[in-house]
């Protein structure tokens, strides 16, 4: 599962150092952003039908972000997943939480630009089944950063204030 993702970042001023995100403190730490659709767009690579992001509601810099994945009966996956009885990937949980973290990742200005590869995941479990009609709630929040190449991020996806899956997810940057 290759999920990329594309920094729109500038260069860190201590080339090769190890970051972590309490190591840049913030200025501000209070939600700065909604992101709309169209700029997630300009952020993220992802497109139809792999855009699972569709607004980023509380955004705080070198942080977290959270984000609203609205789901639809007329998305694909559902017409072989399962028919009669539609039911929403887990992979693309995980690949919606991925994004979300995403955004978080481009606007780090420690790093330089590149693409976010998916590395892996950790602790991944599924406590609740996503249907259409279903909104998500994808909250991600950077735990670290490596070396500038490296990163794991925590993220969990609700519905209706319950908890329907979280893990850990690792990305590694490539130039």
């Amino acid at each position: 599962m290759s999920t990329a993702t594309e920094a729109n970042t500038t260069a860190n001023p201590n080339p090769g150092s190890t970051q972590n995100p309490s190591d840049n403190p913030v200025s501000n730490p209070e939600p700065q952003k909604v992101f709309t659709i169209e700029e997630i767009h300009k952020l993220l690579p992802h497109r139809y039908p792999f855009a699972l992001v569709d607004r980023i509601i509380d955004y705080i810099p070198g942080k977290s972000a959270v984000g609203i994945k609205n789901i639809s009966f007329n998305e694909p996956q559902f017409q072989g997943h399962f028919p009669g009885r539609p039911i929403m990937p887990g992979v693309l949980i995980v690949e919606a939480m991925a994004q979300v973290g995403g955004i978080v990742m481009t606007q780090l200005p420690q790093l330089e630009g590149g693409l976010f590869l998916f590395a892996g995941i950790d602790k991944v479990r599924f406590r609740r089944q996503v249907v259409p009609g279903d909104q998500l709630i994808i909250t991600t929040e950077l735990l670290w950063v490596k070396q500038r190449r490296f990163g794991k991020m925590q993220g969990r996806a609700e519905v209706d204030g319950q908890l329907a899956a979280e893990g850990e997810l690792m990305f590694s940057l490539v130039n």
